[in-house]
């Protein structure tokens, strides 16, 4: 079971589900969001428990996807396409040792020009 929250604890959720590996999202939306660039993991939406919502606030990121954070503390917590059955979790959000490793990042192309990428991972200009 691997469990996650924001910072002040207004949204919780847990997920019996495995989880895919972390994908560093470099685009300028994952950026403006996250203040810097968005590392999340994955799992189907219907195997996501938010059991705290109280907190939750949904923002329409784009004509085909939303964001999930915190509307007490600001937490970016989670990313859903419309088209698809699974929900990004942010990686800094899961509480404990959680085993995952970084496979690959995307929208490299967007990335900020103060920092470089010095995993091993994977690279892609887009997506």
């Amino acid at each position: 079971m691997n469990k996650g929250s924001c910072q002040c604890g207004a949204v919780t959720y847990k997920t019996a589900a495995e989880l895919r590996p972390v994908v560093g999202c470099h685009c300028t939306q994952c950026r403006k969001t996250s203040g810097h660039f968005w590392a999340a993991t994955q799992v189907a939406t219907d195997a996501l428990n938010i059991t705290n919502d109280a907190g939750l606030k949904w923002f329409r990121a784009s004509d085909t996807a939303r964001r999930g954070f915190c509307q007490d503390c600001g937490s970016s917590l989670f990313w859903q396409m419309d088209s698809e059955p699974f929900t990004s979790i942010g990686a800094g959000t899961l509480d404990g040792v959680t085993g995952l490793t970084t496979a690959k990042h995307i929208f490299v192309k967007d990335k900020g020009d103060y920092y470089d990428i010095c995993c091993h991972a994977q690279q892609i200009d887009t997506y």
